[in-house]
């Protein structure tokens, strides 16, 4: 069968992976969808396919500088920078740019066979400007959506445009290809039979005619140990990144 690209068809998808139709799954329609929304807020905070790289251009309001602080749009993870407003020792347009003078100043050992000395200046550049103007100190949460900039507020000057380097949530409702996604799928699967076992195990000792007996207390423990086991790989294998400021 082709993969799911729907909530639905995941779902049952699913549900298949762990037995159904042949077994009936005990738990409740309400049970599943919460189990599926834990794995895709899993899955988008841990993993590399959940989420993507965006650049968010925003210009500056009068409300903006008052409150020293922009207002961003829903479902971002985290933010890992802000494209420096202060001033950059290297800026300058045209022949008064500082890189274009010295790569014309050198532009012999350059182009023939030495670019150590145009490294070592850049970097010296990019150090002085660490320490003589540096960056500008953000602060944000996710819940909140409040990107604090603080720097002087002469710095946010109205009209003038930031550009936000940050990282948003991969929406499976624009992109059906989540609903492929193996790992996803793996650990729904795993969530769900957790549930499952949860469920069974008060029914622990209890005999079907035949002689059959409900086993949630198995159940439960092989699919936590599954669990974890994904959860331990995502954090320590599959994660984007590092945010550098992740609500």
């Amino acid at each position: 069968m082709a993969q799911p690209t729907t909530r639905e068809e995941f779902k049952d998808y699913v549900l298949r992976k762990i037995g159904a139709p042949v077994i009936e799954i005990n738990v409740a329609e309400e049970q599943v969808d919460d189990r599926v929304d834990e794995a895709v807020s899993y899955w988008r905070d841990y993993h590399y396919n959940g989420s993507q790289q965006v650049y968010l251009k925003h210009q500056i309001t009068a409300e903006d500088a008052t409150n020293g602080y922009i207002t961003l749009p829903q479902g971002l993870l985290g933010i890992s920078g802000v494209f420096p407003l202060t001033t950059n020792l290297s800026t300058g347009s045209g022949i008064f740019n500082v890189q274009y003078q010295f790569v014309l100043n050198n532009i012999e050992d350059i182009t023939g066979y030495n670019v150590q000395n145009y490294y070592m200046a850049m970097s010296h550049l990019s150090f002085l400007q660490e320490i003589l103007v540096g960056k500008p100190m953000i602060r944000y949460n996710k819940h909140v959506n409040k990107l604090h900039i603080d720097v002087d507020k002469s710095f946010l000057s109205e009209g003038e445009y930031i550009i936000i380097e940050a990282y948003d949530v991969i929406d499976p409702d624009t992109y059906s290809d989540v609903w492929g996604d193996r790992w996803l799928q793996n650990y729904a699967s795993a969530l769900i039979r957790e549930q499952w076992g949860l469920n069974l195990t008060k029914f622990t000792g209890m005999q079907l005619v035949g002689g059959v007996s409900f086993n949630g207390e198995q159940i439960l423990t092989e699919a936590k140990a599954e669990r974890e086991k994904m959860e331990e790989e995502a954090v320590s294998s599959l994660q984007p990144l590092t945010y550098n400021f992740i609500g």
